[in-house]
This record gives structure tokens, sequence and C-alpha cells, in this order.
């Protein structure tokens, strides 16, 4: 009787430990920068969350050889078109600023998301560039609608697309938040 306790026990200790385990994965690969900032910004945190995780993996000094930089990776063309857009003043040394760049990021990815009328064209136009994604909407090739993509040509597009949208699924997943 005293083993098959003891081994009752091993086994629930072991599977305690497998779930601790996995709630310290999921909270360093899906981590939440500058939450205040995304929930301010009135966006789904969970796709902000996805899009920084893609584009930077958490990096605040992250830098492409396109020249994007900080979390949300963006261009310093792109942050002053935002700023622009919104009133507000352009500081290119502070892109690198968490706090800020997420937030010309959410502006950015909220304009994106009311310019176009599905979210993974939104996304699409946030890897590729806004005016891309509208001659692929022009053309039959890509779109049937003029509003959709059937098919992304650029290949780390389509793979970005599916990645983002592959980690807010996670971030609904463990941390239960709204869509």
């Amino acid at each position: 009787m005293k083993k098959s306790l003891r081994n009752i026990l091993i086994i629930f200790a072991g599977i305690a430990l497998l779930f601790l385990v996995g709630f310290v994965w999921a909270a360093m690969a899906y981590r939440r920068p500058c939450r205040e900032t995304v929930e301010k910004s009135g966006l789904s945190p969970a796709l902000v969350y996805a899009v920084i995780k893609a584009e930077s993996g958490f990096d605040e000094r992250a830098k492409s050889r396109a020249g994007a930089v900080g979390l949300m990776q963006l261009l310093p063309s792109t942050a002053e078109f935002v700023c622009r857009l919104n009133g507000l003043e352009f500081s290119p040394e502070k892109l690198t600023e968490g706090s800020y760049n997420v937030r010309l990021g959410c502006l950015y990815l909220d304009y994106l998301l009311n310019r176009f009328s599905a979210e993974e064209t939104a996304l699409a136009a946030y890897n590729a560039g806004e005016g891309t994604v509208w001659e692929w909407l022009r053309d039959g090739r890509y779109s049937s609608d003029g509003e959709h993509l059937m098919h992304i040509p650029y290949p780390e597009t389509e793979k970005y697309v599916k990645k983002v949208l592959k980690f807010r699924k996670n971030y609904l997943i463990f941390y239960r938040e709204r869509t």
C-alpha cells in the first residue's frame, strides 16, 4: 500500500512539475512588454503582442536590414508618417524605446486595420508595405474581389502573416485575452 501511494505521489509531482515548466515556458516565450501602452491602444492585446513577437522577438534594439527598428520594427519614415497623421512629435532617437515604439506601432497597425477589410491583409501590409498590398489587391492573380488576398506573392510575407496569426492564437490560449 505504501509503495502505490508513493508512486501516485511521484506521478502527481511529475504532472505538477510539467504544468509549472509549461507555465514558465509560456511566460518567457509569450511575454507582454509595454502592457500599459498596448492596453491603451484599443487593439487586441493578443494581436499586438503577436506582431511584437514576430517582428523583433521582444528585442527593443532590434534593427532589420531594411532599417526598421524597435519592438514593432518601424521604419523611421513609417513612424514619421504615423506621427504626422496623429499630430504627434516624431523623435527618431526614441524608436528603440519600448513604449514609444509600441505606441507608434499600435497606431500604424490600427491605421492598416482600418484601411483594409481583412485582418490578414492588414498584417500583410504591415510586413510588405501598404502600397504593395494595394497593388496585389488590384491584381486578379492575388485577389478576386479587391479586398481579400487569395495568395500572397511574397513568401516572406505569407510566412509572416501565418506566424502572427499562430502567435495570436497562442496568446489567446495562454492569457485568455479577448480577441
